[in-house]
């Protein structure tokens, strides 16, 4: 038990030290992650056209909500990711990867048509800046989590940034009652979040969006009860601050359709 709770403290001091989330729930803060989209999905890999506004947008962004993670030492802005809601005025409007794994998804498993669809959201846009991702085999791709990051048996470590971005949209999740959270990955990626206790599905075959890519779900609620103790020592922390960041924002920020709940102190 001393060694768990030490453990758990040194993880949550170095995360503190470095990194911080933040809800983007203003203008400023959007275009902030719009910012990031732009350098690494237009300059850096090239997925998206360069545009003069310097800006990546799309017609997701709209019923969006955003994160971001900053940087402690220097205050930038160099992590980003949304999750994409349902249109609460049209709720059969599909999600894009409904719409990119229309001909794969197992829908024995799950079919999105046929749930609350005001209770599902779609992870999407996640981008880290290049001088953070520092790895060769990161250089294609917006944002990683590999087998180095974990460290040895000896020498574990935690990849901070990477998992700050997914626990800030848990929370949110959590916060504003979604479920079921869909995302299109590769599969190492899903491989590497179920090391820190994160259940990834997959729910449908593989379907070939910037390389191999499987469309997979999470379920919020046993997601964070099925969390290792390290990975929970830093989602209390990112919980917190996502619960500090929406309430600094007020409740002009809650979207139509979308009650907020309130976040259990944890």
């Amino acid at each position: 038990m001393f060694f768990s709770s030490l453990t758990e403290l040194t993880i949550s001091q170095g995360y503190r030290r470095f990194f911080k989330v933040v809800p983007a729930l203003s203008d400023e803060l959007r275009a902030e992650n719009y910012r990031i989209r732009h350098e690494v999905y237009c300059r850096e890999l090239n997925f998206e056209s360069v545009q003069a506004n310097g800006l990546e947008t799309d017609s997701y962004d709209s019923r969006s909500l955003h994160c971001l993670v900053q940087s402690v030492a220097s205050g930038q802005f160099v992590g980003c990711a949304r999750l994409v809601l349902v249109d609460p005025d049209d709720p059969q409007q599909l999600l894009p990867v409904e719409i990119s794994c229309a001909n794969t998804l197992d829908r024995s498993i799950i079919d999105p048509l046929k749930i609350d669809r005001s209770s599902i959201a779609e992870i999407s846009r996640l981008a880290v800046i290049g001088s953070y991702r520092r790895r060769k085999t990161d250089q294609g791709r917006p944002i990683s989590i590999a087998e180095e990051d974990f460290g040895t048996e000896k020498q574990p470590r935690q990849p901070y940034l990477a998992i700050a971005v997914y626990l800030c949209l848990i929370a949110m999740a959590r916060h504003y009652g979604l479920t079921r959270l869909f995302l299109l990955t590769e599969r190492r990626l899903a491989m590497n979040l179920s090391r820190l206790g994160v259940n990834v599905q997959q729910i449908g075959g593989p379907v070939e969006h910037r390389g191999e890519r499987i469309p997979s779900m999470i379920v919020v609620d046993e997601l964070i009860d099925g969390m290792n103790f390290l990975v929970r020592a830093l989602f209390e922390i990112v919980s917190r601050e996502v619960k500090e960041g929406l309430r600094a924002a007020g409740p002009h920020v809650v979207r139509a359709g979308h009650r907020p709940l309130s976040l259990p102190d944890l």
